[in-house]
């Protein structure tokens, strides 16, 4: 270093130490306008319509309102619509909030919305549609600037909740318009508290406020937003002040976090189940089930009952929920807690029973076992790779000789969408906080021109059980529809259209003296943070 560029760095050290303390609010010196949050999972789309994925969802309410929102305990709260009713069995009528601005200065209308959910479950190549969020609409029309009347084909009681999902775009910023335009920003004008200002897939997310915002003003000038899939580094960045927030701390460092008095946790029990979805699209042989000297087997094996309980028997959800997620999350035979709409008592946490399980494989034809691939994800949910791993060696002990491939969420649900794969480790998170989401969206065979079964990748088909799954969730009395829903709950799990293992708990991580909000839908929202 030369002597001249010393004497001006000695230069502008003092000035900065002479500088008056005051210049900074009490309180605030060490926090500027600016928010860091560190995001477990990739956000794959700035389009809020491109993929039912949580992570885009979350992301996307930055940027873009729904109708209506879950509040944190999942009940369904006003936004861009005021009220609502139904008008009869099978028409709903919205009230739009009055003088609300595109990012761009130009009005909201039902127009918009018309447009939105149009788009939605249309959007092309898109790896997880959102058209089970709107299954049974048949109309929608703008019946006033700020009236919307949705007419369906049955009873949708659920009609509002299930709203909540699907993102409202600007219909003059949309038409025409594809997932790369939102990406690049040129279509993301959005009526949301912030303003898009740059994307960088899986690396950054930058927004900054939108000062013209129809709710509640939001306290910082930018949110930058950092993927941060590794767990330690995540707590890393979070404990060197490089983020103020990190979603899904890892347990494992859950101890030391609460030790250290710079940290707060929040907490809240999710309603995100970890489950195995077996493929059903082939009768013949499964792309990844081989025989134990590496020939393709003749017949899926997966289609046998059998096979699914000895799989569902092998697996310790207990050793899951205790070890691998470090009790971030709890052993279940279902997809919802306790005391969530649809639940049922009646169905356990299945037992750990490698002989009944052993026994099962034989009595299907296969008492040497098999060869298979588990497919899952490496960066989406806490410890997934690692769970995939510990549920192939628990399936190894019972003869199924199981290999992993865990790979980024990206590619993983893009080969899921095209039925790649013999088995996957996958997850759901309610977003109707009741059992039925499920039901509708994974468990119910795939009928694109019905949007149902719009999630359902691996195909599993059950007529009988469709059929019930319709009838409850188009029951209007909600003890019966909730009677009916638990009981297809229970025939789900006697068929196994896919195996429960564990039921994730939220939680997030702040550097005080920043709040969080915490909530049953698992989103990360800057808007759910304060300052004390």
């Amino acid at each position: 270093m030369t002597p001249f560029r010393m004497l001006r760095l000695r230069r502008a050290a003092a000035l900065l130490m002479a500088l008056p303390l005051l210049a900074a609010p009490v309180g605030r010196a060490a926090w500027a306008e600016d928010l860091n949050i560190g995001l477990a999972a990739p956000v794959t789309s700035i389009d809020p319509h491109y993929a039912n994925a949580a992570p885009n969802s979350s992301f996307a309410r930055h940027i873009f309102d729904p109708l209506v929102v879950r509040a944190p305990d999942g009940r369904p709260t006003a936004h861009l619509a005021t009220e609502w009713k139904a008008v009869s069995d099978t028409v709903w009528e919205f009230k739009l909030r009055p003088g609300v601005k595109w990012h761009d200065g130009q009005d909201f209308t039902a127009e918009d919305v018309v447009f939105s959910y149009g788009r939605a479950p249309n959007v092309p190549n898109s790896p997880a549609s959102f058209g089970g969020s709107l299954r049974t609409v048949t109309k929608v029309e703008a019946v006033e600037p700020l009236m919307l009347r949705i007419t369906t084909s049955a009873p949708t009681p659920n009609l509002p909740i299930d709203l909540a999902a699907i993102a409202i775009v600007s219909r003059h910023a949309g038409e025409g318009a594809s997932t790369a335009d939102y990406n690049s920003g040129k279509a993301a004008i959005g009526t949301g508290a912030y303003k898009l200002v740059r994307y960088v897939s899986g690396s950054v997310i930058e927004v900054a406020r939108n000062d013209a915002y129809w709710g509640e003003k939001q306290p910082w000038e930018k949110v930058n937003f950092r993927i941060i899939p590794n767990p330690g580094a995540r707590s890393a960045a979070l404990l060197s002040g490089d983020v103020d927030l990190i979603a899904a701390p890892p347990a494992t460092d859950l101890p030391r976090l609460r030790a250290d008095s710079n940290i707060r946790i929040f907490e809240r029990q999710g309603s995100r189940a970890l489950f195995l979805s077996p493929d059903f699209s082939r009768t013949g042989a499964s792309p990844f089930i081989t025989d134990n000297d590496g020939r393709p087997l003749p017949r899926n094996p997966l289609l046998d009952l059998r096979v699914r309980q000895a799989l569902s028997l092998a697996i310790n959800r207990q050793g899951l929920a205790e070890r691998v997620q470090q009790g971030a999350a709890e052993a279940t035979g279902q997809w919802m807690p306790p005391g969530a709409f649809g639940y049922n008592p009646d169905v356990g946490v299945p037992p750990h029973d490698v002989a009944k399980a052993r026994a099962l494989l034989a009595e299907a034809g296969y008492p040497q076992g098999f060869r298979i691939t588990l497919h899952a994800s490496n960066d989406r949910y806490p410890a997934d790779a690692q769970t995939a791993q510990a549920v192939a060696q628990m399936w190894s002990r019972i003869g199924v000789n199981t290999s992993v491939e865990a790979m980024p969420f990206a590619t993983y649900l893009t080969r899921l969408a095209k039925q790649e794969y013999s088995i996957v480790q996958n997850s759901w998170g309610s977003t109707t906080g009741e059992a039925g989401s499920v039901l509708l969206n994974i468990v119910h065979s795939f009928d694109a021109p019905k949007r149902l079964g719009a999630s359902n990748d691996t195909r599993y088909n059950n007529p009988a059980l469709d059929a019930k799954i319709e009838e409850a969730l188009s029951t209007m009395d909600p003890a019966e529809r909730e009677r009916r829903v638990a009981a297809a709950v229970a025939e789900s799990v006697r068929n196994l259209a896919l195996i429960p293992m564990v039921l994730f708990k939220n939680a997030w991580a702040a550097r005080k003296p920043l709040t969080y909000e915490p909530r049953m839908d698992e989103q990360t929202l800057a808007m759910g943070v304060r300052r004390e």
